[in-house]
């Protein structure tokens, strides 16, 4: 009996002392310098200074608290923009880690890195859109 207890008394502890992170990224925005991203259950609207995407699956987080997931990023530019001009998303990676309320966020498409960045939830965007 008594070491039933202990036993169970070792697995509570272990139990409240593993990583508590798995699940989802919480929804809402998210927000940092050059970027918002507005998380949902199924994914992710992301708004750039001159560009944006989108992440069509839901983000889940590993025990560690990182991710990793397909997403487009669609390039704008400044000036008008021409009725028939159509510039189509490319396929990119969005990865990073969360720890509670900050999110390291990186942008990759192929081999090159399109950006990195610290986001904070709930905090206002400081976006510089082209125009």
């Amino acid at each position: 009996m008594m070491l039933m207890l202990a036993f169970s008394s070792l697995l509570l502890q272990a139990s409240m002392q593993a990583p508590s992170n798995t699940g989802g990224i919480a929804p809402g925005p998210w927000a940092g310098e050059h970027i918002v991203v507005v998380v949902s259950e199924r994914g992710a609207n992301v708004e750039f200074d001159c560009a944006h995407g989108q992440i069509t699956d839901s983000i889940t987080l590993d025990r560690s608290g990182d991710f990793d997931v397909n997403g487009t990023f669609t390039p704008e530019h400044g000036g008008p923009v021409g009725r028939d001009e159509n510039v189509p998303p490319v396929a990119v990676r969005y990865s990073g880690h969360v720890d509670r309320d900050t999110m390291s966020l990186a942008v990759t498409r192929d081999k090159e890195s399109l950006g990195a960045f610290v986001l904070t939830r709930g905090s206002r965007p400081n976006l510089r859109k082209c125009r």
